[in-house]
């Protein structure tokens, strides 16, 4: 009897990873990393539950790491199969994969560097560039609504869960012992308010769902009221001669931001006269959303297109490009009249620790959240009231202005996911994954009340038979 583990995102947003198996077939649906404060992290260290290299296919919903960002050690350690994904999502996994390698290899040089001054002995990285390289060879490009039969017994489908480019929602059909199972795998449905992307496709059958629940709890704030507040602080920046900082994800984030610069660019309403992407990841992603528009929003598209074309500095004019180190050092020096935005989006790494240790004890700056905060990230301590910050070695007093703007988000609200469950006709068995427990707890109570469904929780390495 086929049977499905839960290895990851179970009672937490990250480490995505799930294992199906069937009289013929050993299939990972996503191969996530941990990320969150170090007693997290270190879960990325520990031996894979199953033997790599019996793993038959990984399919993947999107390239965020969190869904993808163990696929090179599993390669390192025996994996040959094929990684199914989106053509878009393949792109941008090429581009995050080959940033958390270097991270990985930095962090571990300067680590072995004070392990030899202490005496200790050296580590090895999670996994480096050449173990990067060698995974990407095993993508396999799909289109939406394609479908594939990737083993003897399973065949999949992906579908659109706009939530970034090249999200999937991922349909398998199980072949056991002559009956044909159904599951389907939500990925991270997509915030339908956002404009850039398309809101997600509906599918309305299943024998197992797994939804994710990242915002189980709660609704986001309408756009047009996110946007009014936006536009608001950068007025206010600007009257206190101070800097804007927007600690922002790479990936679907920083576009959309981008986005709604140009919007406000050409109503009038941006009072900057610059705008710095300082992050060579998030500028090499904003050049593959740019060579796939097709699978922009109609309004997305059109709006683009009388205001400039496809390149986002011609939406956008007063849009910079930082690629090196030395001009990211530069931006020190600017106090005043800019909007600075740079990775990582939960303040964990990247260079927005350099922006932030500059700028955090200046009362004339504004920091805008727009993202999810992971609890244990400086970017949750921010949100949460935190009055000074360690950042680089170094405590920071926090005087700058903090805002959460939760109507940026890419991920559906509780009654999105409500809503897009209830398609489901029959109901099938509900698992919720990726979410924090009380947020989980939260939509499980509403699906309860709404549709009269019992969700389950699952736990770690937890097996169901389908």
């Amino acid at each position: 009897m086929a049977t499905l583990t839960f290895h990851g995102a179970t009672r937490q947003v990250t480490g995505s990873c799930y294992l199906l198996e069937t009289a013929h077939s050993r299939v990972l649906i996503e191969c996530g990393l941990f990320q969150g404060p170090p007693e997290v992290d270190h879960l990325n260290e520990r031996p894979f539950p199953f033997k790599p290299r019996d793993i038959h296919a990984v399919v993947l919903s999107h390239a965020h790491l969190d869904h993808s960002g163990l696929l090179p050690r599993l390669k390192r350690e025996g994996f040959d199969g094929k990684v199914y994904a989106t053509t878009q999502a393949l792109e941008l996994l090429d581009i995050m994969l080959k940033d958390a390698a270097h991270i990985q290899e930095k962090d571990t040089e300067w680590e072995n560097r004070r392990r030899e001054r202490a005496g200790d002995r050296p580590i090895a990285p999670l996994y480096t560039l050449q173990d990067v390289e060698a995974v990407l060879e095993l993508g396999e490009p799909l289109v939406y609504g394609q479908k594939i039969r990737i083993t003897q017994d399973i065949e999949i489908c992906l579908r659109d869960a706009g939530h970034i480019l090249g999200s999937a929602i991922v349909e398998l059909w199980v072949d056991d012992d002559g009956r044909q199972k159904k599951i389907v795998f939500s990925g991270d449905l997509g915030n339908a308010a956002t404009p850039l992307l398309r809101d997600p496709e509906i599918v309305r059958s299943a024998d197992v769902l797994l939804l994710e629940s990242t915002y189980g709890d709660r609704d986001h704030r309408p756009l047009p009221e996110t946007l009014k507040e936006f536009a608001d602080i950068l007025a206010q920046a600007e009257r206190d001669g101070g800097n804007v900082l927007i600690p922002a994800f790479a990936i679907g984030r920083t576009q959309e931001l981008i986005y709604h610069l140009g919007e406000f660019y050409h109503a009038g309403k941006l009072p900057q006269t610059k705008v710095f992407l300082d992050s060579p990841m998030a500028i090499a992603a904003t050049e593959v959303h740019q060579r796939h528009m097709q699978v922009f929003s109609r309004e997305a598209r059109t709006a683009i297109r009388q205001n400039g074309g496809g390149n986002a500095k011609d939406f956008l004019p007063p849009l910079h490009y930082v690629r090196s180190v030395e001009e990211s050092m530069s931006l020190n020096r600017i106090t005043a009249g800019a909007i600075i935005i740079a990775g990582s989006g939960m303040c964990s790494g990247g260079r927005i620790r350099h922006h932030l240790k500059w700028n955090l004890w200046r009362e004339a700056v504004h920091v805008v959240i727009v993202g999810f905060q992971a609890q244990g990230t400086p970017g949750r301590a921010l949100v949460d009231g935190a009055q000074r910050l360690r950042l680089l070695g170094e405590d920071i007093v926090v005087r700058a202005h903090i805002h959460t703007l939760g109507g940026f988000s890419a991920h559906a609200g509780q009654s999105d996911l409500v809503k897009w469950a209830g398609h489901f006709q029959p109901h099938p068995q509900l698992y919720l994954v990726h979410g924090e427990l009380d947020k989980m707890q939260a939509l499980q109570a509403r699906i309860k009340d709404v549709h009269g469904w019992e969700a389950q929780i699952p736990a770690e390495g937890q097996v169901i038979q389908l």
